[in-house]
């Protein structure tokens, strides 16, 4: 049976990162792509970091039952949707698929598919250091967004609570001081799932 690895921190925590190399690292992981209402940033491609589209269509799936879960941020641009949908390509039974979210999508993902088919992989860092990342990835964008990164930074706060980190029942944590340190605790757990 495959498990559904969801990998969540804070922003700027160095999550895409780590996605991309365990995708490289474990070929036979197939990508779990999320949907989103947000503008596509420089150097994505819909249908790879997400699935870009219109609030209609998420309203349609969930409309065909097909919504698993959605998150509404207020940003400083509007409002802009992710949601994670059961598209039903999903094969479980043989297969394991990555997936990057948030604390709330991971316990909803969990509480759709099940406990024992969903594993939380959460990334922690220093929030200084965090903060310098995230200002050093807008500062190279042709039309920097300081103002949503700051929003982002601060929503993390909440979002990422000890108390809500704990209600989701998640104790382990994966310290990305160390690129190649946390990369390899987290590829351990995913190729012998009982060490974590």
């Amino acid at each position: 049976m495959g498990k559904i690895y969801c990998i969540m921190g804070k922003s700027a925590s160095g999550k895409d990162t780590l996605f991309k190399k365990l995708l490289l690292e474990c070929p036979k992981m197939k990508k779990m792509v999320l949907y989103t209402t947000r503008p596509m940033r420089e150097g994505e491609t819909d249908g790879v970091e997400y699935h870009f589209v219109k609030p209609e269509d998420l309203d349609r799936f969930e409309k065909e039952g097909k919504l698993v879960e959605k998150r509404i941020y207020n940003t400083v641009h509007g409002p802009w949707i992710y949601a994670t949908v059961d598209n039903k390509d999903l094969k479980l039974a043989s297969r394991n698929y990555l997936v990057i979210g948030t604390l709330e999508s991971y316990v909803k993902i969990r509480d759709y598919f099940g406990q024992d088919n969903v594993v939380p992989i959460l990334i922690t860092l220093d929030d200084g250091i965090r903060l310098q990342r995230a200002l050093n990835r807008e500062n190279v964008q042709n039309e920097p967004h300081y103002r949503e990164m700051c929003r982002r930074y601060l929503a993390d706060e909440e979002d990422f609570s000890e108390e809500k980190i704990r209600e989701a029942g998640i104790s382990k944590r994966y310290v990305n001081e160390d690129l190649s340190r946390c990369f390899a605790e987290i590829c351990a757990v995913i190729k012998n799932p009982k060490e974590g």
